[in-house]
C-alpha cells in the first residue's frame, strides 16, 4: 500500500508546483507604466481611472504639471502694469537718488541734489547731477571712480524720490508737497486740500524751468505736472 501512495504524492506535488510556476510568470515580464511616468516621459497610461482623469491624487498631479508654465517662464499677474519711469527725466536740486557701486559697499548709499546741483560721494567728492538724466550721471560717476581708485567700475543711479512741486494762491493749504509720477494740475489741487471758495477753477498759472529758462503758462486743470514745477491759483472776480 504504501508503495502505492509515493508515486501518487510525487506527482501530486509536481503539478502544484508547476502551477505556482506558471503563475508567476507574467509578474516577472514587466508592469504596466505608472501615470507618473506618462507625465515624466509621455508614455501612455494603462489605468484606466488616471486615463479618465478620475479621483485620487495622481489625477491632481497630472492637473498640475499641465497648467504649470513650461521652460520656467513666469507669468504676470492679471491686472498687473509695470512701473512707468523716464528715463529721459532730468535731474535738479532737491531730487534723491540711489546709486549703487556694485561690491563697493562703502559707496553705495542715497545721495540728494543740493542747492548747487550736485551730490557729494566719498573717494571722488562734488559730481555735477543738474540737467543729467541718471544714465549719464552714472557714467560720470564710473569715470570719476576709473581715474585712479576703481579699475572697472559698475555704477547704476535711480531717482528715489522726485524733487517737491510747490501750490500758491487760492487752495486750502497751500506750500510744498512730494512729486509723484503721473501728477496733474488737478491732483495737486487735492493733494492741497482743494480750492478756496474764491479761487478761479478753469485755469491756473503753472511755472515750469528747465535748461532753457523759465515759463509761464495758463493751463486747464488736466495738465500734467512735473518735478519742482510751482501753480499758482488764482483768485476768480465774481
Amino acid at each position: 500500500m504504501r508503495a502505492f501512495f509515493v508515486p501518487v504524492i510525487a506527482a501530486f506535488s509536481a503539478i502544484l508546483l508547476s502551477g505556482c510556476m506558471h503563475t508567476a510568470s507574467p509578474v516577472a515580464v514587466g508592469q504596466p507604466h505608472s501615470d507618473l511616468d506618462a507625465m515624466a516621459y509621455g508614455m501612455p497610461s494603462s489605468d484606466p481611472v488616471a486615463a479618465t482623469g478620475q479621483g485620487g491624487a495622481i489625477p491632481a498631479l497630472r492637473n498640475a504639471f499641465a497648467a504649470a508654465p513650461r521652460g520656467g517662464a513666469y507669468v504676470m499677474p492679471a491686472g498687473y502694469t509695470p512701473p512707468r519711469y523716464d528715463a529721459a527725466y532730468h535731474l535738479d536740486a532737491g531730487d534723491r537718488l540711489r546709486v549703487v557701486v556694485y561690491g563697493q559697499e562703502g559707496l553705495t548709499n542715497t545721495y540728494a541734489i543740493d542747492a548747487s546741483g550736485a551730490i557729494t560721494m566719498p573717494l571722488i567728492g562734488s559730481v555735477p547731477a543738474r540737467g543729467r538724466t541718471t544714465a549719464g550721471l552714472a557714467a560720470e560717476i564710473a569715470a570719476k571712480l576709473r581715474n585712479g581708485y576703481i579699475r572697472e567700475p559698475s555704477v547704476a543711479v535711480e531717482i528715489e524720490a522726485y524733487r517737491p512741486f510747490f501750490i500758491l494762491g487760492e487752495v486750502q493749504a497751500p506750500g510744498q508737497y512730494p512729486y509723484v509720477p503721473n501728477m496733474t494740475v488737478e491732483s495737486a489741487i487735492a493733494i492741497a486740500g482743494g480750492f478756496s471758495p474764491r479761487a478761479r477753477r478753469d485755469v491756473v498759472t503753472l511755472t515750469h524751468t528747465d535748461a532753457s529758462g523759465v515759463a509761464r503758462y495758463e493751463v486747464p486743470l488736466g495738465t500734467s505736472l512735473k518735478p519742482g514745477d510751482t501753480i499758482q491759483v488764482g483768485e476768480r472776480w465774481f
